[in-house]
């Protein structure tokens, strides 16, 4: 073996080590932690602008750092938000920039391959967007149409092997996050824009006239939502967990869902509207960190 594949080896060997990091100790360290956000998931997490970072799981993350800095008995823990996109945040989680991902992320087999899921927070219901006066109700109409979804998403994947678009033909546009695509839909560069319901409800109550677009047909799919952290780190997953948890069984999560989802909301003090469905409530009461797989079974 030559010198410089030892050192290739070597340097493996670390970066595989970086990477089953202890990520409590890791905050402990630093003093600080990395929050991944998105700029648009409707109310789940979305930008104010200027660095600032609000919704649903962004909150729910804040009550578990809050947690976190408590069970590590630090007087202070410095927060960073880093904007993820449905392309890098599974990377971003895995090199260790971010060490808590709190967007809209589908909590799948695959993805278990290569991250871990704290309990599911959200279980989502993918969905149909279009402009009110299209005259789209269903699956079928779709054929021969522009449909938009945002790259590295699986909401267009779940549309083609729903048995209601068999032999039906579509093409797919992408927007290169959800606000680029419901913007896709507005411009009527698409005819529709397939998305998780909370997003797509989350975008249409903060659009300039949001009686002009409407949900449409049947439920795509049911996918669990939760909050991405890394793989093989047992401890920082249970803390996160067990705050979640708490949060759950104090009726704290209940109280942060009806915040950003039933009452007005910033910037525009618009409601997006929507109670949690019944999944949801399932999850919450039965605390699980099982992968959408295990929903489609049933």
């Amino acid at each position: 073996m030559t010198k410089k594949t030892l050192l290739v080896l070597a340097l493996a060997a670390v970066t595989g080590m970086a990477q089953a990091e202890d990520t409590l100790k890791k905050i402990k360290d630093s003093g600080s932690v990395t929050m991944g956000v998105r700029e648009s998931s409707g109310a789940l997490s979305y930008t104010l602008g200027d660095g600032k970072f609000v919704g649903y799981h962004v909150e729910i993350c804040e009550n578990v750092l809050r947690d976190v800095r408590k069970q590590l008995g630090m007087s202070a823990l410095a927060v960073k938000y880093q904007p993820v996109t449905s392309q890098n945040r599974i990377p971003l989680v895995q090199n260790g920039t971010v060490d808590i991902e709190c967007g809209s992320t589908t909590n799948n087999a695959t993805r278990q391959k290569d991250v871990a899921f704290a309990v599911t927070t959200f279980v989502e219901e993918v969905r149909i967007l279009v402009k009110a006066n299209s005259g789209i109700t269903a699956i079928a109409q779709l054929n021969g149409k522009n449909v938009a979804t945002t790259t590295g998403t699986t909401s267009v994947q779940t549309l083609r092997k729903n048995e209601r678009a068999t032999g039906v033909d579509f093409k797919e546009v992408f927007g290169k996050d959800h606000a680029d695509s419901f913007l896709l839909l507005e411009s009527g560069r698409a005819d529709a824009f397939v998305m998780d319901g909370a997003i797509l409800a989350g975008l249409t109550a903060k659009s300039k006239n949001p009686a002009d677009f409407k949900v449409v047909g049947e439920v795509l799919s049911v996918e669990p939502i939760a909050i991405m952290i890394r793989k093989d780190d047992p401890a920082f997953k249970k803390a996160v967990d067990d705050s979640i948890k708490a949060q759950m069984k104090s009726g704290d999560i209940a109280k942060t869902w009806n915040k950003w989802f039933e009452q007005p909301i910033p910037p525009t003090n618009t409601k997006v509207g929507m109670a949690p469905n019944e999944n949801t409530k399932h999850a919450w009461a039965n605390p699980n960190d099982k992968p959408a797989e295990d929903y489609a079974k049933k």
